[in-house]
């Protein structure tokens, strides 16, 4: 049995071109989400190391992402803003973020092989793969794409809203996160339907709270 993920998924479509797309930055509390679509060049091998973005190091994901661009056929990132998220719901946002990460791409994919178990409306047809960025290379090489894009833009927004720790938790959930949050009130880059963001703006101190199921998770 081979160890991480590979080709296979993605050789079993031979009259297109098939992407890999996964997103990032779903669960934080602050910040856009994110999405990676990527088409590895059959005439080329994927780089060495490729595996969920969740499983590597920053250094190990920032490492490969110069490889993913180099040794991709294409390569796209997309992302849907807070404004996004609040007006369409996370999910509907994350998909939106897929469309663009696709539609950035220099060659158009007739395929996507989607991680997860929703099937979103991408312009190609889907194919969804639960646990696809431990199965599929060119999946996890879509959600490193997408967690360096994302690390990348909350540490810059760690220099405009300074106080908040961005650059340390990225927005997800962390107790100096949670402090800033109490203490400052939510910025412009917090999304107002997450709970802790709602209870503050409410004027209700979510530390008081017992934190509900899924909360405290980091994706």
């Amino acid at each position: 049995m081979p160890r991480g993920p590979t080709l296979t998924l993605e050789k079993a479509f031979v009259d297109g071109h098939v992407c890999g797309v996964d997103e990032a930055g779903r669960g934080p509390w602050a910040g856009p989400v994110y999405a990676g679509a990527v088409i590895f060049d059959p005439r080329k091998r994927p780089p060495k190391g490729l595996d969920d973005s969740k499983k590597l190091t920053a250094r190990a994901r920032e490492g490969l992402e110069g490889e993913i661009k180099t040794k991709a056929l294409a390569w796209g990132v997309g992302f849907a803003t807070v404004e996004e998220i609040w007006e369409l719901n996370i999910l509907h946002a994350a998909g939106l973020a897929m469309c663009r990460a696709i539609e950035a791409m220099a060659v158009q994919p007739k395929y996507a092989l989607v991680d997860g178990n929703y099937r979103f409306k991408l312009p190609c047809e889907v194919k969804t793969v639960v646990g696809g960025d431990a199965k599929s290379k060119s999946i996890a090489a879509a959600s490193i794409l997408a967690k360096v894009a994302r690390d990348r833009l909350m540490t810059e927004m760690d220099a405009r809203y300074p106080g908040y720790g961005f650059a340390s938790h990225k927005g997800y959930n962390a107790p100096i996160h949670m402090e800033a949050l109490v203490t400052m009130g939510p910025c412009e880059i917090h999304r107002r339907a997450w709970r802790p963001v709602k209870l503050v703006l409410a004027g209700i101190d979510p530390r008081n709270m017992e934190p509900e199921q899924g909360e405290l998770a980091f994706d």
